[in-house]
């Protein structure tokens, strides 16, 4: 297996958060507080902790609040890519951003989900204990769909037993993509310019084989909406992983 440490990030913060109203009619998602601990900070901390040095987050809308709170920190330095003309999706930031990412593979995570590490490893460690440039262009971290709040759906995946995955085929899947994962550079550049999802990237990853899943042992909390915030509040605040 091949692999070396990421040392880049991507962490998407310039959704428009309509599900969060009325909160977010004047604060945007990312900084809404969960624990006392805004959003956007959860994986920040968490790549800081896993050695990333440079970490880039996508601003639309309240851009310059989420600006502002950013500006401060230094583990992970933070560059803003903005896209307060126009909101690109998960693919188009990441496409936009490319210049700021080099190396085989960088991390990218929504800032509506917090993970909980169980008794194994650390996420990001996992993710870099499992990465492969050479059969890998996107590697997910997925938890089973019993081990999830604030998420109402059917599961998002299937994983082989070599773990390679593809999206549910039947009524249901076994698996949650938490929105951790590391993607190749080289992926992100087969992209279009111009809005897009990462599905159209993963799409060209399961078509060679080469989208691949790693599953947690923890806990994945979705803070998509007001009752996921208040599910997530309740866990963090009782300790509870």
């Amino acid at each position: 297996m091949s692999r070396s440490k990421p040392n880049a990030a991507m962490v998407f913060a310039a959704g428009l958060g309509t599900r969060m109203r009325p909160l977010t009619d004047d604060m945007p998602k990312p900084l809404i507080p969960v624990a006392g601990k805004a959003l956007i900070d959860y994986p920040l901390d968490r790549f800081a902790m896993a050695g990333v040095k440079e970490a880039v987050v996508n601003v639309h809308y309240l851009a310059d609040q989420v600006e502002a709170h950013v500006r401060g920190r230094t583990t992970p330095n933070v560059s803003i890519s903005d896209e307060r003309g126009r909101l690109l999706e998960t693919g188009g930031g990441l496409k936009k951003a490319r210049t700021h990412f080099s190396g085989e593979a960088i991390f990218c995570t929504n800032t509506d989900a917090i993970i909980i590490d169980g008794d194994g490893r650390e996420a990001c460690t996992r993710l870099i204990d499992q990465w492969d440039k050479e059969t890998m262009d996107a590697l997910l971290l997925l938890v089973p769909i019993e081990a999830t709040s604030g998420y109402d759906g059917v599961g998002d995946f299937d994983r082989g037993a070599d773990r390679r995955i593809s999206f549910r085929r039947g009524e249901r899947a076994p698996f949650v993509f938490t929105g951790l994962q590391l993607i190749s550079p080289a992926l992100i550049d087969e992209g279009p310019d111009g809005p897009f999802s990462t599905k159209l990237l993963w799409d060209l990853a399961i078509d060679r084989g080469r989208l691949f899943g790693a599953v947690h042992d923890g806990f994945w909390m979705h803070v998509g909406d007001t009752q996921g915030l208040d599910a997530a509040e309740a866990r963090l605040k009782a300790g509870a992983g």
